[in-house]
């Protein structure tokens, strides 16, 4: 699991700038970034496995566009470490898909691909080019009728956490991550099926 997002390596403690920022020291969030920074590039890259060859957003663009959306956060009540790294994943998956919305919008809806999820042992290798908004749209469907098990797939899926990761984010067992990834993608499949 090494040069994982959840890397114990940093130098600040990462929590503490979290509690500095939350305090209402500006300098911590830059110092965050600077510490984060390999981490997040890591996300970014897991997060964009699914874009288009041609894409001209790259992992540092979206680490940069995550970056400006957390400087325009209302304040925030991090916790930790973990609660970090599942916002920044889920600010990630939001840009991502705001853009393959333009980018459909810009083509008049244009044909979606199928996502084959049953063949899929690990999501973020099984999808190559996911139409990004019906996945969204399918979490959001997911996350109304069971919010931890779409909190799962956004973790495994937009942030690249693996089970172990995902487990100490949400606060979870091994075999629950292992049993809801599970579910939740037999869920999405049918789901994006008929799409």
């Amino acid at each position: 699991m090494a040069d994982g997002p959840m890397d114990r390596e940093e130098s600040p403690d990462l929590t503490g700038l979290l509690l500095a920022w939350r305090g209402g020291d500006e300098q911590a969030l830059h110092h965050l970034m600077a510490t984060v920074e390999r981490q997040l590039l890591r996300v970014a890259r897991g997060a964009m496995r699914g874009e288009r060859p041609d894409d001209t957003l790259q992992p540092t663009a979206l680490v940069n566009e995550l970056y400006l959306r957390l400087v325009d956060l209302e304040r925030v009540s991090w916790t930790d470490r973990a609660h970090f790294f599942a916002l920044a994943a889920r600010l990630m998956r939001r840009i991502l898909v705001d853009r393959a919305r333009a980018r459909r919008t810009g083509k008049r809806g244009g044909a979606r691909p199928h996502i084959a999820l049953d063949d899929a042992e690990d999501i973020p290798e099984a999808l190559r080019r996911p139409d990004l908004v019906a996945l969204d749209e399918a979490l959001t469907r997911l996350a109304a009728i069971d919010p931890r098990r779409s909190q799962v797939v956004e973790l495994r899926f937009f942030a690249g956490l693996d089970v172990d990761e995902t487990a100490a984010v949400l606060s979870l067992s091994r075999s629950t991550v292992i049993r809801d990834w599970t579910v939740a993608r037999a869920w999405l499949f049918r789901e994006l099926a008929g799409t």
